[in-house]
């Protein structure tokens, strides 16, 4: 502290899981950040619910993988299947299995299967680490109160919750302040798209009855199609606490106490004594900011993009925001990051943002609503034909939202100015299937290694040289490195399935697990380098021809 100035690197607003993200990355990378949060107490609604397979990743490289299973209140090998019904005590019309890959189980395609957790424990591991961190720092109970910027840095105003007033002098500020953020209107940034499709209810709720529920299967999340109250709900623990959502028109006054027992009542097909412990509101919109950044301020999360939360998109999402902005800022902030790096923040971000808000939508337009039919509780056959109807509906559309590897995994940044092309083209768009690529942009394939260990875990914090074949050392592009300070790590498993999977003898893979180029051989190590690293170009002698052949 100089002058009643607190003096860090990077000031981030917000205490949710992406600023919380964005913290961790900076922390595991030694820059200073300073993160703050108006609120002092931690919501308990379960929001997020399912950490998906990228984001866990993440959480395994951080090495916290292991604390996020543990804090899950369900056990290990609880069903991640999603069962529709007619009512949660009703008839069955199908179920999809292994929902957003999250039953454990090694897979080639990944590191991590998925975890089904609710997003306030993930804050919690989250923030805990974070404290861990020497170079962070938490407060909560704070709130941005003004800011201002120069060519130097950004000066930020806070005001705690006892009327005190700290001012912070920071190079960088984020705005990872959520839906309704503070940074995104002082730096005069707007949301375009469309607001507030539907308003909606999110409940959680006590009720020992709800066991019975399981007699059917288990599950995490229940659809309930039914005429009366179509809703979604599913179990917070085995402690008999459940998460209750349903839809209410635009307009809807608030609901009372009698009336939500009633919308339980109807949705579960009995009354269940449910003990309302929350109630919460929220409507689905399709936005996304006009811009991202505002000279040394950004913004990430929720500030930036919201899109309806049928996909299990939006924690992720942001985890990922924070995780791409962290290794970007830490670059510049040791000189060894150009300033297009931080351009290529929303360059990168912004087309990725773009897709999920699409697929959102596209799974907020089958909606339980939407598969209703005639006759659907009814018995005999005219009953059975509906919810063999009802079910094939279902199975036709539904596995788009649940069952996601082609989005969360195959989404790219090719075409990126921070990625060397090679003149091949990026895989054709998909959403449940992923077919790895090494092309440059896509996040390098994966691969179980003869040794037990993920093909991940031999990445370095900085770029990662990945020789695929026995031949080469990667020479050219470490010294070029070294002249540079670019850190770089080279590896060469020595799996002979590599060369096939890559398409070529080496791929130089960033800090956030993404190709930036590959190739047989390299002309211009450095050249490359500045690129990757958004340094731009540089005048200077042609490499010596040694370094030219090859790698």
């Amino acid at each position: 502290m100089s002058g009643g100035v607190l003096r860090t690197s990077v000031l981030i607003v917000g205490g949710g899981p992406v600023g919380l993200a964005l913290a961790v990355e900076l922390g595991h990378r030694g820059i200073p950040a300073l993160l703050v949060e108006r609120n002092s107490r931690h919501a308990r609604q379960p929001r997020a619910k399912t950490t998906n397979v990228r984001s866990m990743e993440h959480m395994r490289r951080w090495g916290i993988a292991e604390r996020i299973r543990e804090a899950s209140p369900l056990p290990e090998g609880f069903p991640t299947d999603i069962i529709f019904r007619t009512r949660l005590f009703g008839r069955d019309l199908a179920t999809i299995g292994n929902a957003f890959f999250g039953a454990p189980g090694r897979n080639e395609l990944y590191s991590e299967h998925a975890q089904w957790i609710p997003q306030y424990k993930v804050e919690g591991v989250l923030r805990d680490h974070a404290a861990t961190l020497p170079s962070v720092s938490l407060r909560f109970g704070m709130a941005l109160e003004g800011l201002r910027q120069d060519a130097e840095g950004v000066e930020a105003e806070l005001l705690d919750e006892a009327g005190e007033r700290l001012r912070v002098r920071a190079d960088y500020l984020v705005g990872a302040d959520g839906s309704r953020s503070t940074v995104r209107g002082m730096i005069g940034a707007r949301m375009e798209g469309e607001h507030a499709y539907a308003q909606n209810y999110n409940l959680v709720i006590r009720a020992p009855a709800l066991r019975e529920a399981f007699a059917g299967g288990r599950s995490i999340m229940y659809w309930l199609v039914n005429p009366d109250c179509a809703a979604i709900a599913g179990p917070m623990d085995l402690g008999d606490t459940w998460y209750f959502g349903f839809p209410v028109p635009n307009g809807t006054p608030p609901l009372t106490e009698a009336e939500l027992q009633a919308r339980m009542t109807a949705a579960f097909g009995r009354d269940v004594g449910a003990e309302v412990l929350t109630v919460d509101t929220w409507a689905a919109h399709s936005l996304i900011a006009d811009r991202y950044r505002d000279g040394r301020v950004f913004l990430a999360g929720d500030a930036c993009h919201l899109h309806p939360p049928f996909g299990g998109y939006g924690m992720n999402l942001g985890i990922a925001d924070g995780v791409d902005l962290g290794w970007k800022l830490a670059a510049r902030l040791q000189g060894w990051g150009g300033e297009a790096l931080l351009e290529g923040y929303e360059a990168e971000r912004r087309p990725v943002h773009r897709r999920v808000i699409e697929e959102a939508v596209a799974n907020y337009a089958v909606l339980a609503p939407q598969l209703l039919r005639p006759g659907l509780e009814a018995d005999g056959a005219e009953g059975e034909a509906a919810r063999a109807e009802v079910g094939a509906l279902i199975l036709a559309h539904k596995p788009r939202e649940f069952r996601t590897l082609g989005v969360v995994l195959g989404s790219h940044y090719s075409g990126s100015p921070l990625t060397v092309p090679d003149g091949s083209a990026p895989p054709p768009a998909a959403v449940t299937e992923y077919v790895p690529s090494a092309h440059p942009g896509c996040l390098a394939p994966h691969l179980w290694l003869e040794d037990g260990h993920s093909l991940y875990d031999l990445f370095g914090a900085g770029f990662t040289l990945l020789v695929t074949d026995a031949a080469g050392d990667g020479g050219a592009l470490r010294r070029a490195a070294e002249r540079l300070g670019v850190p770089l790590d080279v590896v060469a498993p020595g799996d002979a399935r590599l060369a096939a999977l890559y398409g070529a003898r080496f791929a130089l893979v960033r800090p956030d697990g993404h190709v930036a180029w590959r190739g047989d051989g390299i002309a211009d190590a450095e050249g490359v380098l500045r690129i990757v690293c958004g340094l731009g170009k540089a005048a200077r002698e042609p490499m010596p021809a040694h370094e030219e052949e090859g790698i």
